[in-house]
C-alpha cells in the first residue's frame, strides 16, 4: 500500500468508505448522518469549498459538488446515489423502510431541491452570510459568493424576501407533519426523508439572527435534535487528496454493465452533466447504465482507471460530440 495512504489513514483497504467533504457543507452533513444511521466506519478527506479543486477533478473528472464517496477506484456522486450505496453496504437500519419507501424518496427529492434552494438564498442574505463567515478573512466571503454564483449561473432562484415567504410556509408544512407527536416525519421510523429535510435546516441554524425563523416551530426543533443525535458514525482516520488518489490508483474499479434497450452501448464516449446547478460535464466511456445509474470509465494520469457513478435522475447523459 502507498505510504501516503498508510500515514494519513492507518491503512484503508480498497473496500473502505472514503467521504470527500467539508464541515459546513449541508449535503455533506446529510451524508455524514447517513453514515451515522448505518453505524458505518469511514475515512475523511476534506475538500476545498471553492474551485480550484485539482485532487477532486482527478477523481471525478470535473464533478465539483460536495460531497462524493470513494470506494477504491469507484467514485459515487450525489447524496441520492450515496444513499443507495450505503443501503447496499448495510441494509439495516434502512434509509428506505418498506412501508414508507416511496414517500421517503419523494420527500427527500423535494427537500434536496425545492427546500434546499429556498433555504440557501434565505441563509445567504447579508446578516446570515456575516454569521456564516464570522472569523474568516473578508475576501473569503467574496470568493465563496463568486464561486457559487458561477455554479448556479442560469438557474432560476428565489431571492431575499420571496425566499423568506416560501420558507415560512415550508416550515409550517413540516411542523404539521409532526403535530400528532410522531418522532419522525413519516411516522415511527427514521428514513432518508428525515436526513434530507434536516440538512437545509441545519444550515439555517448557523445564520445568526436569520435562524430565528425556526424559533416558533417547537416540534420541528425537537425533531432536529433527534436527527442530530444520530451522529456521524466512526471516523476511522483522515486522508489527504494525494492519498485518496493513490488509493484509487492502487485499486480496480468494480465491474459494470450497460443494460440493453436504453439507447447506448458499452464503450461509447459520453458525457454526464447535472442539469440544475454546477453544470460541469464529466466525459468518459460508458461502462455501466441502468434506469437508475450511469457509470463512466475514466483514465487519469494521477488516479489511473476510475469508475465515476451518477444517478440518472437530474443528470443528462449524452453521446460525446
Amino acid at each position: 500500500m502507498n505510504a501516503a495512504i498508510d500515514d494519513a489513514t492507518r491503512g484503508p483497504a480498497g473496500d473502505d468508505l472514503v467521504l470527500h467533504h467539508y464541515g459546513s457543507s449541508p449535503f455533506a452533513e446529510k451524508a455524514r448522518l447517513m453514515l451515522g444511521l448505518k453505524g458505518l466506519s469511514w475515512h475523511s478527506v476534506t475538500v476545498p469549498m471553492v474551485m480550484p479543486k485539482p485532487d477532486v477533478v482527478a477523481l471525478t473528472g470535473g464533478y465539483r459538488r460536495t460531497p462524493f464517496l470513494q470506494i477504491g477506484a469507484d467514485v459515487y456522486c450525489d447524496t441520492a446515489l450515496i444513499a443507495e450505496v450505503l443501503e447496499r453496504r448495510r441494509p439495516s437500519p434502512s434509509l428506505f423502510p418498506a412501508a414508507i419507501a416511496g414517500q421517503a424518496r419523494a420527500l427527500a427529492q423535494w427537500a434536496d431541491t425545492e427546500l434546499f434552494w429556498t433555504a440557501l438564498p434565505y441563509a445567504m442574505q447579508p446578516a446570515g452570510a456575516t454569521a456564516l463567515f464570522a472569523g474568516a478573512p473578508p475576501e473569503m466571503l467574496q470568493v465563496f459568493v463568486a464561486d457559487r454564483k458561477a455554479m448556479s449561473e442560469g438557474m432560476p432562484q428565489v431571492r431575499g424576501i420571496d425566499a423568506g415567504a416560501a420558507l415560512a410556509q415550508y416550515l409550517d408544512w413540516l411542523s404539521s407533519m409532526l403535530a400528532d407527536g410522531r418522532p419522525w416525519l413519516l411516522g415511527g421510523e427514521v428514513s432518508i426523508a428525515d436526513l434530507s429535510v434536516y440538512h437545509p435546516l441545519w444550515f439555517l441554524t448557523k445564520t445568526g439572527p436569520l435562524a430565528e425563523v425556526l424559533t416558533p416551530h417547537q416540534a420541528l426543533r425537537a425533531w432536529m435534535g433527534r436527527v442530530g443525535a444520530i451522529g456521524h458514525g466512526e471516523r476511522a482516520g483522515k486522508l489527504d487528496g494525494a492519498g485518496a488518489i493513490a488509493l484509487a490508483r492502487a485499486s480496480t474499479p468494480r465491474p459494470a454493465a450497460v443494460d440493453a434497450g436504453l439507447g447506448f452501448e458499452a464503450g461509447e464516449p459520453v458525457t454526464v452533466t447535472p442539469y440544475d446547478y454546477a453544470r460541469d460535464a464529466v466525459a468518459g466511456t460508458l461502462a455501466g447504465l441502468t434506469t437508475r445509474t450511469v457509470t463512466l470509465a475514466r483514465d487519469d494520469e494521477r488516479a489511473g482507471r476510475v469508475h465515476v457513478h451518477f444517478p440518472r435522475i437530474r443528470y443528462t447523459l449524452k453521446k460525446a460530440g
